[in-house]
């Protein structure tokens, strides 16, 4: 918050005063001064007893304003502090017991991938290799990253001029995966640039953009725009004009979904007090689920500082998600396959063995049969290979 503006506050002098000073003549009285130079007697003079009973209020006055700015602090803290920890403390008993028997891949797992895959960075030998790793795990769908989208919703061709090379060469090389063309764009819902659904135009060239990548052979459109507000119907709209598309060339519409409120009304606080949302509402989420053919919660940037607290956090968000996604949509858990430093992303504590962990919580207690149902990890060019044992162990077996 910006400084508010000091003004003056000490009056001004009568000009009648200062020319009579001028001439000689007394001036105003000053100042009285401090008590303990104060020796005048007489009527109206302070005496030494006087001056240092005055002394001695001052004082009890500062000590006192001092323990009520103290108390005052202390009120504040408690406020924000309390209800932090018993929400901490809530997620780490969620982080608590053993997964259900069967709550692990039902082979309809996903992973994004980089746009290196379509600019023509990529060659025939990445892409064996890649084979080779999905090979032994349940990934069933791919999300290339085919964009940015422009401003305006249109997708220049530029951009991916070996999309056809890949999609061949995954439907040759992994029987079954389907390549979902990734399509993003920052949203001008917190600064003056970006995409504005808002304009018919712009979602119009959006949902082209989606024929024009479907036109290439892709299996499906994925959509992350962000930062996507709660209850923005202008998404929802777009979504249902979107999915008209890809159900009439039997294509996937997949999306990138924020995270859950953790506590009711949680992102219009967060919002007031930060200026970015960040959570869905659950209602919102659930509307948005029922429009598409896959949602994948980005469950990472949790601003977590400990890996027991981030894997509680991750099972909270995967119940909420089962509770209002219909068994028609397929859901997936984000995995944090990346590895960064800084508020709102500790890599000791968003591990992939802590979000596994925290899905497979979350699944047992809420849906443990659920049949659409998997995990999506975020990204491939920063996975390490303790990102895919995690991963093996804990979900795939």
């Amino acid at each position: 918050m910006e400084d508010t503006d000091r003004r003056d506050t000490e009056p001004k002098a009568d000009p009648k005063t200062e020319a009579a000073a001028a001439d000689g003549e007394d001036g105003p009285p000053g100042p009285p001064a401090p008590d303990n130079e104060s020796s005048t007697g007489g009527a109206g003079g302070n005496t030494d007893a006087e001056g240092e009973a005055e002394a001695s209020r001052r004082t009890r006055r500062r000590t006192g304003i001092r323990i009520r700015i103290r108390r005052t602090v202390l009120a504040i803290v408690l406020v924000l502090l309390v209800p932090l920890l018993t929400a901490e403390t809530a997620l780490r008993i969620n982080y608590m017991g053993d997964p259900a028997d069967g709550t692990h891949t039902r082979n309809r797992d996903a992973m994004w991938l980089g746009h290196a895959w379509v600019d023509g960075r990529k060659k025939d030998a990445d892409l064996k290799a890649l084979a080779r790793e999905l090979k032994t795990t349940g990934i069933r769908d791919l999300y290339v990253h085919t964009g940015p989208m422009e401003h305006d919703g249109t997708l220049p061709k530029s951009l991916y001029p070996r999309a056809r090379w890949l999609i061949d060469g995954v439907h040759r090389e992994l029987p079954g995966v389907r390549v979902q063309a990734f399509l993003g764009d920052v949203l001008a819902t917190e600064s003056p640039d970006g995409m504005r659904l808002e304009k018919t135009e712009t979602r119009a060239a959006v949902v082209d953009s989606a024929r024009q990548v479907l036109d290439v052979g892709y299996d499906g459109v994925h959509l992350d725009l962000e930062p996507l507000h709660s209850g923005d119907r202008n998404y929802l709209s777009l979504l249902d004009d979107i999915r008209a598309v890809t159900r009439a060339r039997d294509a996937q519409l997949s999306v990138a979904a924020h995270q859950i409120d953790p506590l009711p009304g949680f992102h219009s606080f967060w919002g007031t007090v930060a200026g970015h949302p960040k959570w869905w509402s659950q209602k919102f989420f659930g509307q948005v689920a029922r429009r598409v053919d896959q949602i994948a919660v980005m469950s990472y940037d949790t601003m977590q500082p400990l890996e027991s607290l981030y894997g509680g956090y991750v099972a909270q968000q995967t119940s909420l998600a089962l509770e209002v996604t219909p068994p028609t949509t397929h859901l997936l858990m984000g995995l944090p396959f990346y590895h960064e430093n800084r508020f709102g992303h500790w890599n000791h504590a968003e591990t992939v063995a802590a979000a596994v962990c925290g899905v497979r919580l979350g699944l047992s207690r809420t849906d443990a049969d659920r049949e659409r149902f998997g995990v999506a990890a975020y990204i491939d060019f920063a996975a390490t290979e303790e990102d895919w044992t995690s991963y093996r162990d804990g979900w795939v077996r």
